[in-house]
């Protein structure tokens, strides 16, 4: 499995003084504002977005450099240049630690613009200072920034892999089988259960692989390898468009390698070329 990126935004509370060189995420759902030609987009500097953001949240730093992630102002209209662009389309164009730290900016803000107010009483409520969470004067309920767990499972039948394709994947990409983990699970039975359901086959010999966080989903990807153990494949046409067994010197297009599901690929491919 690869490594985790040398580069990473260490998360603070504290922001320190600001500096003409910090960075400002400026986030709208799964969209983040850029700067520069469809070929080479860039987080524009925090100089041109001064008149742009509202109520900016302090992430951490990366490199020296504090990261904010921030909503943009109501009825603000965009600089000339700049435009929303949705993070999973700027994989081939940012390197990973960067693209995690704006993932992260989106998760941050998503959670800090949805409980400004009290779920339970309505009241406004106020940032902790000692740690990410905001709580409510009247009837202290605490939110914090809440993960969802999913599982991902690559499954292996005589030398070949299944693949398959959601609805929502460029045509021709394909991925391994996922799904969230549902509550009173186990990460073992949500593996069984979401392959059953979507590709309609058994499994076993299920192997953890590793984890990521992946805040693209607000999630936790945890992986894990497996062995076919019966059944045919029947798919579940609301959450799988295509799947099929494929051998390593015939896979299709697949993942960015930012992905936990190409690296289990990867790590697969190269455990058979290199004969274990």
């Amino acid at each position: 499995m690869a490594e985790s990126p040398s580069r990473r935004l260490l998360p603070g509370l504290s922001a320190p003084p600001p500096r003409e060189d910090d960075v400002h995420v400026v986030v709208s759902g799964i969209e983040v504002v850029v700067e520069g030609d469809e070929g080479a987009p860039q987080l524009p500097s925090s100089s041109r977005l001064a008149e742009l953001i509202d109520a900016p949240v302090y992430l951490g730093s990366l490199e020296g450099r504090s990261w904010y992630g921030a909503t943009t102002k109501l009825g603000a209209v965009l600089p000339s240049g700049m435009r929303f662009a949705v993070i999973r389309r700027l994989f081939p164009y940012f390197d990973e630690s960067t693209l995690l730290a704006v993932g992260y900016a989106a998760a941050i803000v998503e959670w800090d613009t949805m409980h400004r107010f009290c779920g339970r009483c309505a009241i406004e409520t106020h940032v902790v200072s000692a740690e990410r969470a905001r709580t409510c004067p009247r009837c202290k309920a605490v939110f914090h920034p809440r993960v969802a767990p999913a599982v991902i499972v690559l499954i292996e039948k005589d030398g070949r892999i299944l693949l398959a394709r959601g609805p929502q994947f460029p045509a021709g990409m394909f991925g391994a089988v996922a799904g969230f983990v549902e509550t009173g699970e186990s990460l073992e039975e949500a593996v069984i259960r979401e392959v059953r359901e979507e590709v309609g086959i058994e499994i076993a010999n299920l192997r953890y692989f590793g984890s990521q966080p992946w805040p693209f989903g607000r999630s936790l990807m945890i992986a894990f390898s497996a062995t076919y153990a019966g059944g045919e494949v029947k798919l579940d046409p609301a959450e799988i468009a295509e799947a099929d067994w494929f051998a390593i010197d015939q896979l299709p297009s697949l993942p960015p390698r930012l992905s936990i599901a190409r690296r289990l690929i990867d790590a697969y491919v190269g455990s058979r070329r290199e004969g274990r």
